[in-house]
């Protein structure tokens, strides 16, 4: 479905409110991108709004709101809004992942963790002190996502992040690849949406690699662990490929850097031997466990090995994915841009971004409509139309010129 399409749905809707985007300094140069797309869309499919009461403040030059994150000099904070926030549809968008921003307290630098990024998001929920139409939140890597459940005398904090967003008055709630969407259950009635990308892994991998056939005698969508087969049973499903996964065997006795250290991956599946395979997980953290998954996976004789992840946080470096590519362990990595990339990633031969800006963009356009989102939040029907036309056509520059100027999809 083009963009003209997808907004011509909304042309009868009259909005929520006027328009707002609040951009977190964590989520800067993504928040950019998607003030950008708004800008785009509404000056280009806008065929209403001119005259119409109802439409007032819907086509602008810019979306976003000033607002400042103040620290004093002993690490205490405020949240500060410069722009009238009265009545408004406000969408605030952080990255709690961005560790390189930071701030100076008691005159050392500080670095800000996740921890800050989320005290510093409700420091401007608070600011708006209620004036608001409605308040949405963004965040796409899910804070605290990784403490979903307990294991004995354990906090559960995403649970409780999640609460106290909830009882800080915000309507809707998006992020993407949540570890554990059943967080919202501790707000049951409350607006939660979990949105994934693998339409945008999908588009790269096509990109970078135009002669594979995805079918289910060449292609294997393969989960990294128990917990991520859904996603993968899924986009297998979507493409017509096969599936597999690998269980993890840990060590409960030791704690390592906060989690059960990996003793061997094991993996249960079909013959590989000469099919191309997709690793999909949520994020690349150390990388370990994703480069020994993809290093086994060539040892089972698989021609082309692609990591694809919604988040790549790379906490330990890129030095071992450098190694491991030189090696021929894997073929491609791809993660979005929905948090910061470390400095050199995007230089490096073996790693694509999924752009997920213009995507995003989308989702708040039909939100500040209060539109359906459900062929976005599933995009069964946009695989099926990539499919299509990637096997148009046999040869593999027919394959490339086909997707290059597909500029219309998100």
């Amino acid at each position: 479905m083009s963009d003209l399409e997808l907004h011509q749905q909304l042309e009868r809707r009259i909005p929520v409110a006027p328009l707002k985007l609040i951009v977190m300094p964590s989520a800067e140069k993504f928040g950019s991108e998607v003030n950008d797309y708004l800008v785009s869309f509404r000056k280009k499919y806008d065929t209403v709004g001119k005259d119409d009461p109802a439409f007032k403040d819907y086509v602008q030059d810019d979306y976003r709101m000033r607002v400042e994150a103040v620290r004093f000099s002993d690490g205490e904070g405020k949240g500060v809004i410069l722009d009238s926030c009265r009545g408004k549809d406000i969408f605030i968008i952080t990255d709690v992942t961005n560790h390189y921003i930071t701030y100076k307290m008691n005159g050392f630098l500080n670095h800000m963790s996740p921890d800050d990024h989320f005290q510093d998001l409700k420091r401007i929920i608070a600011a708006i002190n209620g004036k608001a139409a409605r308040v949405s939140v963004i965040m796409p890597f899910l804070y605290e996502g990784r403490q979903h459940k307990r294991a004995g005398r354990e906090s559960l904090d995403a649970a409780i992040m999640y609460k106290e967003l909830v009882d800080l008055g915000v309507s809707n709630f998006m992020t993407f690849d949540a570890h554990d969407p059943r967080i919202t259950n501790v707000a049951p009635l409350s607006k939660f949406d979990n949105f994934i990308s693998p339409y945008q892994f999908l588009r790269e991998i096509m990109h970078a690699f135009p002669d594979i056939i995805l079918d289910k005698e060449h292609f294997v969508v393969i989960s990294p662990d128990e917990g991520a087969l859904d996603r993968a049973v899924f986009f297998a499903n979507v493409i017509g490929a096969d599936t597999g996964m690998f269980y993890k065997r840990r060590d409960y006795s030791v704690i390592k850097n906060g989690k059960n250290p990996i003793v061997a991956h094991e993996f249960l599946g079909t013959d590989l031997s000469g099919k191309d395979v997709i690793v999909m997980d949520d994020m690349i953290s150390s990388g370990g466990s994703i480069l020994d998954t993809a290093k086994q996976l060539k040892a089972l004789h698989a021609r082309h090995v692609f990591l694809c992840t919604t988040f790549g946080l790379f906490t330990d470096g890129l030095d071992a994915f450098d190694a491991a590519y030189a090696e021929g362990s894997f073929d491609l990595v791809v993660t979005t841009n929905l948090t910061c990339q470390p400095e050199g990633l995007s230089q490096r031969a073996w790693f694509r971004p999924a752009d997920m800006s213009k995507y995003m963009a989308t989702i708040i356009d039909f939100f500040n409509h209060d539109a359906s989102i459900d062929k976005m939040s599933t995009p069964t029907e946009k695989i099926h139309e990539l499919l299509k036309k990637f096997n148009t056509h046999e040869e593999a520059e027919f394959r490339k010129a086909q997707l290059a100027i597909d500029e219309t999809e998100f």
